[in-house]
């Protein structure tokens, strides 16, 4: 069955420019569309769509005050529009933090100039959402099963998995024995944000070790993630820069479109984004990066996220004697980045969202 969609924005232009794009995937149907928060949650009870997208400045009612009433009255995975701007970073960071499971940024030049790229991107994490594990999202478990899509990741997805393949190992891992790392790296992308602020509150202000957090996000978005982290964490989150140096307590977010490393003498050093690579930042480089520096001295966390983003990364961290964890399938948003490392076997544990904080906050 077609994935439903209702589009909610108070811009005539975009309203039609996304439903038009959307329309063109003959797997979606766009069932509905509102022009503000007050009409979006009347539509979502009336038409029971599969995925919204949703706007955030609007008259009557603005996106998250929608976002907010929806997930309580009708949860639906949402898709929020917001500028490349810092203050678009902190609106879609609430947005996320309201209920919503993934952004976009709202550019029409974009739509101008690369059609194709807008049209595939957003094709694309449409059909993502409407495969989200929506228990981790507070939704009971969908009606119609949403096609797959193009493994192809974009910013950080992949489809979840299909009944034909092999099972997935699931969080029934002992508890890890405790010991001491010289650094912990953490992964993610897709439902990162909310995922990365719930394990690391959970961390005191005296944690032992060095961390560095690799979150697929646009370059406009890293410094307002790493600020609001900071003002919420006991221990210190910055954005990192070149030249920082790794200490403990400390917790390096990766600039968005740059590439993170660390050396051996615990200094971070920041590379422009490889255009070859689909992801900046990508967690295969900086994980590939501590397995060299620290080889059997690194605790590396993957987290929610599409696609298979640190599998590689895991794998050098493994052969080089380092600790692997993988978020379990039932506290992902998108069991896509675990999901590869654990069916790689790469993983010493696969452990629930909780029980990655509570873990971690008991180390050295």
């Amino acid at each position: 069955m077609a994935v439903k969609v209702l589009v909610v924005d108070d811009s005539g232009f975009f309203r039609r420019r996304v439903t038009e794009i959307l329309a063109g995937d003959p797997q979606i149907q766009v069932v509905g569309t509102a022009t503000n928060g007050k009409e979006a949650i009347e539509q979502t009870q009336a038409l029971r769509p599969d995925v919204i997208t949703m706007d955030y400045e609007m008259p009557v009612m603005d996106g998250i005050s929608a976002v907010k009433q929806i997930m309580q009255r009708c949860p639906t995975p949402v898709l929020m529009f917001s500028s490349l701007t810092y203050e678009g970073a902190r609106v879609s960071l609430d947005a996320l933090d309201a209920g919503a499971a993934d952004y976009l940024p709202k550019n029409f030049e974009d739509i101008s100039r690369n059609p194709d790229k807008v049209r595939q991107l957003l094709c694309e994490r449409v059909h993502a959402l409407a495969r989200t594990n929506r228990r981790s999202l507070g939704i009971a478990p969908a009606t119609v099963s949403a096609p797959s899509v193009s493994s192809r990741p974009l910013t950080g997805s992949a489809p979840a998995p299909r009944s034909s393949e092999p099972p997935v190992p699931r969080s029934s891992s002992p508890a890890p024995r405790k010991r001491s790392y010289k650094l912990v790296a953490i992964g993610t992308s897709t439902g990162g944000p909310v995922a990365l602020q719930k394990v690391l509150t959970q961390l005191p202000a005296s944690f032992p070790a060095p961390l560095v957090l690799i979150q697929h996000m646009p370059a406009a978005f890293t410094k307002a993630f790493a600020e609001r982290l900071d003002k919420l964490c006991r221990i210190s989150v910055k954005e990192a820069e070149d030249g920082d140096i790794l200490r403990p307590g400390l917790a390096l977010l990766a600039p968005g479109g740059k590439q993170m490393m660390v050396d051996g003498r615990g200094a971070i050093r920041i590379l422009p984004g490889d255009e070859r690579l689909n992801y900046k930042p990508c967690v295969d480089v900086t994980f590939g990066s501590a397995a060299k520096a620290f080889g059997d001295k690194v605790l590396a966390v993957v987290l929610t996220g599409m696609g298979a983003d640190g599998r590689e990364g895991a794998r050098m961290l493994k052969q080089a004697g380092s600790s692997v964890w993988a978020q379990d399938e039932a506290s992902c948003v998108i069991y896509g980045m675990p999901m590869a490392v654990a069916k790689a076997n790469l993983a010493d544990g696969i452990y629930s969202l909780d029980d990655i904080g509570r873990y971690l906050a008991e180390i050295g």
